[in-house]
């Protein structure tokens, strides 16, 4: 049996684990709020940005622009949306799983370290490496969006997908896997941008006159990048709730862990610190019964 000094010292040790991961909880719990706060942000963005494509719906010609040519597949483009850290469960684990089952030739741009690192021990194609800070700037996003336009353009790839940890609530944390370009058409692109920015799915016609300088379809090219940026960076902004989520409830669960171990060692405790007692009473009573 350890004696009471070890015990001590080990519950000592237990106590400032508790502290630190209470800490941690505290701070990803906060952090988390704020990446929320940061997605609802964006839904004004969302609406504008399909009310203007809405209006051009019917003065272009969609089937010329590149991110809606469908082409055949000999490459994937995908992005893969990981943590810089630990200590956040199987949040990376679940990803990397997508990662595996893609058997067809793929290259990534990855942003967070654990990923990037996952690539090289497995030896896949590594295009580019970013890093998103905590606050997740829009200008770090858009470099990775704009990175793999210029790949998607060049003919690098075929395709830009997305695999990204998806936010549904506090406990879940589902990985998800999404085909960015090419866009399948205009009209669903519209009604995706109308649910992301919290209104109903199906687009109001505008015959209203407008003029568009230089041309419609100048100004729809210059609106299709933005909306592959606010895709990207959405995602991102899931995935980093996602993120400090899945570490909350990790650090809760260690911080419970350590509270039920320092119950049992102060058990422990007690039951040495009582045996050590009766042994010295006993050791007393033996030696006066021997006088």
């Amino acid at each position: 049996m350890p004696s009471t000094r070890d015990i001590r010292r080990r519950i000592k040790s237990v106590r400032n684990t508790r502290q630190i991961t209470k800490a941690m909880e505290l701070v990803a719990s906060s952090k988390m709020r704020k990446a929320q706060q940061a997605a609802l942000a964006g839904r004004p963005y969302a609406q504008l940005l399909a009310d203007m494509l809405a209006a051009l719906a019917a003065r272009v010609d969609e089937s010329f622009h590149p991110f809606l040519v469908q082409r055949p597949v000999r490459t994937r483009g995908i992005i893969l949306v990981t943590t810089d850290k630990g200590l956040c469960g199987p949040l990376n684990g679940n990803l990397f799983k997508l990662v595996v089952d893609i058997k067809e030739p793929a290259k990534f741009a990855v942003i967070g370290r654990k990923g990037s690192q996952f690539l090289v021990r497995t030896r896949r194609d590594l295009l580019a490496d970013f890093q998103v800070s905590d606050q997740v700037p829009f200008a770090q996003v858009k470099q990775v969006a704009e990175f793999m336009v210029q790949q998607y353009l060049a003919g690098v790839v075929d395709t830009v997908e997305i695999i990204w940890p998806r936010f549904r609530n506090t406990l879940i944390q589902e990985p998800a896997l999404l085909p960015l370009l090419p866009l399948a058409s205009l009209q669903e692109t519209i009604a995706g941008l109308r649910h992301a920015g919290g209104g109903g799915a199906a687009a109001k016609a505008d015959d209203r006159y407008m003029l568009f300088e230089p041309t419609p379809m100048a100004v729809f090219e210059s609106l299709l990048p933005l909306y592959l940026n606010r895709e990207v960076y959405h995602h991102v902004l899931d995935a980093k709730a996602s993120e400090h989520s899945a570490r909350m409830v990790a650090m809760k669960t260690a911080k419970d862990n350590a509270t039920k171990l320092i119950d049992d060692l102060t058990l422990e405790y007690n039951k040495a610190r009582q045996a050590s007692i009766t042994q010295e009473i006993l050791e007393i009573a033996a030696a006066q019964y021997a006088q």
